[in-house]
């Protein structure tokens, strides 16, 4: 693996990722001393970025807003060490996909029915299952799929996740080897605002090339648990971001386009991966005021379950015809949405007939039994969950208490063989039980078909069309080159790189802050303002408002990140974090030029306080742009013809 530094027509910084084989990379290791050559010639490049993100996400999300580029040459010697360990101490070198089953060098099995691809699917199904043990079985029902050896299967993990691009958030994907990263698109809420369908199913499109080369490349599942359709209902969740929007109509638009992009349509039953709706229903609160997910009861009408909750999910399984559908952590009325036959039997599979399986959010089943007590014992939870519908769990309740339950009385075998007769086949519609995956549909797709100069440029598109301009006084955008030649880039939000990508996103190999996409159009001075979205002290303001005062046009660039909303991290109100707004008020003040505000966010922002406020000329909803997210912004300050997104958001 080495890294070519480029410069798109953008003008973004990339750091390509350009495979070596492994003999040729540990070579250039050893004549190195031990480090990785390219580490230290693109230190402070924006793979550097990259590299520390991907270590320090879990401990401080915020972390990279609060260095600035010295602060990150001063890590390289920390970062090519590490980056040397992470290679050569774990299983980061990507192998090729072994067949998952029916080997065709393996003649114990390459004869049985279930591998047979020309037989019908539910007749391969069939064959599979009547083969298991009871406990086989059960060790099938949760994500991580126990082996099957003495039938030539391997185990699986089902939980990947690709919101919007593919992710590691799940333990199924990883990235490393010749897969250092992958392209990550704008948040969802930020793509739902371009109000453009086909963007949708071509990101779709583009995410799952990117999925498949990773499951070819050995660091991928092909199940993955996208994307979340709940209703932002209540402007205060954390995890609104995730989804399109409050709309039902807009958010089951989204899901069908989306789900065609990543299941493929070229007809047949064949699945090029599969998605998941999540999380069905009635979700919007994490934990706020003393109550999380775990304690939520929702009361809802039918009416509102009919003509609000349920749209998304209908057109994911009926227009979207998804492979997955997942179950929510919540009650709804009192009923676990995980043990309600009503909502999984009746509703997902019954009425709008699911081709697929149903998925719990992960310890849904666990959760029942331990934080909702729904039921007085373990077995009686596993029961509950399978005889309503559910036929996979995410975590490891099932595997651990279902064939008490089947022992007990509670629960038939017959009843687990249905659950698994639904994820096997799904499995089957992947092509992961016709042997070896190379000789399979995209089973060409590799490491040459991640981060492409076209999916980079995919992802500039995205964020420019998501981009919503909510006043223009004046008009005061697009500035005038003749008349703004230095502007001044303030705010917490600046310069930052995780919080333009927001949750459940992966790793990129190119990224452009507002700062970078803005200083290559013009010359500019930057202050950060806030030591982050969410200071309490104003130490920083006086070299913000110092510098507003000398230049001839401002962009403050503030709003929110995954410390103030995030899963399990609701608001408890509406307004800027810290002290933004008192920030945003004293540099419009002292202001020669326009100010422009950029407000970051997943979840709405007050911002009333700007009526009253003349010098506050433009106001733009970035959302959380992805990775290309500072070249759009840029764009708004350049005098080209440049048409934004005149679509207003609620403020």
């Amino acid at each position: 693996m080495h890294f070519e530094k480029k410069l798109l027509p953008n003008g973004a910084l990339v750091a390509s990722c350009i495979p070596l084989p492994k003999k040729t990379f540990l070579k250039t290791v050893k004549q190195n001393h031990g480090r990785p050559q390219y580490t230290h010639i693109y230190i402070g490049t924006i793979f550097s970025y990259s590299l520390a993100y991907t270590t320090t996400r879990e401990k401080d999300p915020n972390i990279l807003s609060k260095m600035d580029m010295g602060r990150i040459t001063t890590l390289s010697i920390s970062l090519s060490v590490l980056f040397f360990f992470l290679v050569l101490n774990s299983d980061h070198i990507a192998e090729a996909r072994l067949p998952f089953a029916c080997d065709p060098k393996d003649s114990t099995t390459k004869n049985l029915a279930f591998c047979k691809s020309n037989l019908p699917i539910p007749d391969r199904v069939r064959d599979f299952i009547g083969r298991l043990t009871l406990q086989e079985k059960v060790k099938l029902l949760v994500n991580g799929a126990s082996a099957v050896p003495r039938l030539g299967v391997k185990g699986y993990e089902w939980w990947s996740e690709a919101l919007h691009g593919v992710s590691d958030v799940g333990p199924g994907t990883k990235f490393g080897g010749d897969f250092r990263g992958a392209t990550s698109f704008p948040q969802v809420i930020t793509t739902a605002a371009s109000f453009n369908a086909s963007l949708w199913e071509e990101i779709g499109r583009v995410v799952s090339d990117e999925a498949r080369a990773m499951y070819n490349g050995g660091m991928a599942g092909l199940t993955f648990w996208s994307p979340n359709v709940n209703i932002f209902r209540d402007p205060r969740w954390g995890r609104g971001q995730e989804t399109p929007g409050e709309d039902p109509v807009l958010a089951g638009k989204y899901a069908a386009s989306y789900i065609r992009g990543l299941q493929g349509t070229d007809g047949g039953d064949r699945l090029k991966v599969a998605a998941c709706c999540k999380h069905y229903t009635a979700y919007d609160l994490d934990n706020w005021s003393g109550v999380d997910r775990f304690h939520f009861n929702a009361k809802v009408s039918k009416q509102d379950i009919v003509d609000t909750f349920d749209i998304p999910f209908r057109s994911c399984v009926i227009e979207g015809k998804v492979a997955s559908v997942m179950c929510s952590y919540n009650q709804v009325n009192g009923v676990p949405t995980c043990a309600d036959p009503k909502l999984l039997r009746e509703t997902i599979r019954g009425a709008w007939r699911l081709n697929g399986y149903i998925v719990s959010d992960c310890d849904s089943v666990g959760v029942l039994y331990d934080n909702q007590h729904y039921t007085s014992t373990p077995e009686e939870a596993a029961a509950d969950a399978i005889k309503a519908g559910l036929d996979l769990d995410c975590g490891p309740f099932l595997a651990i208490h279902t064939e008490n339950a089947v022992q007990k009385g509670l629960l038939k075998e017959d009843d687990i063989m249905v659950a698994l007769a639904n994820t096997v086949a799904v499995q089957m519609r992947l092509g992961m039980f016709d042997g070896e995956p190379s000789t399979q549909p995209y089973g060409n797709l590799g490491a040459k078909d991640v981060s492409t100069p076209a999916r980079l440029e995919l992802a500039l598109e995205a964020a420019r069309l998501g981009i919503v301009l909510i006043i223009n006084h004046g008009p005061s955008l697009p500035l005038s080159p003749r008349r703004q030649h230095i502007v001044a880039v303030i705010g917490p939000n600046s310069d930052v790189i995780v919080t333009m990508i927001g949750n459940y996103a992966g790793v990129a190999c190119v990224y452009t802050t507002p700062l970078q996409g803005i200083g290559r159009y013009t010359r500019t001075i930057h202050q950060q303002g806030r030591a982050n979205v969410a200071c309490a002290n104003e130490a920083l303001f006086g070299g913000a408002v110092d510098t507003a005062h000398q230049v001839d046009a401002t962009v403050l660039v503030m709003g929110l990140d995954q410390s103030i909303e995030a899963e399990f991290r609701d608001r408890a109100g509406l307004h800027l974090s810290g002290r933004q707004q008192e920030l945003v008020n004293k540099v419009a003040m002292v202001s020669r030029g326009p100010t422009i505000l950029v407000l970051m966010s997943g979840g709405p922002i007050n911002v009333s306080f700007t009526k009253n406020d003349p010098k506050i000329s433009a106001i733009v909803w970035a959302g959380y742009p992805g990775q290309a997210g500072g070249a759009p912004i840029e764009r708004i300050i350049r005098v080209e013809s440049y048409q934004l997104n005149g679509n207003h958001r609620n403020t």
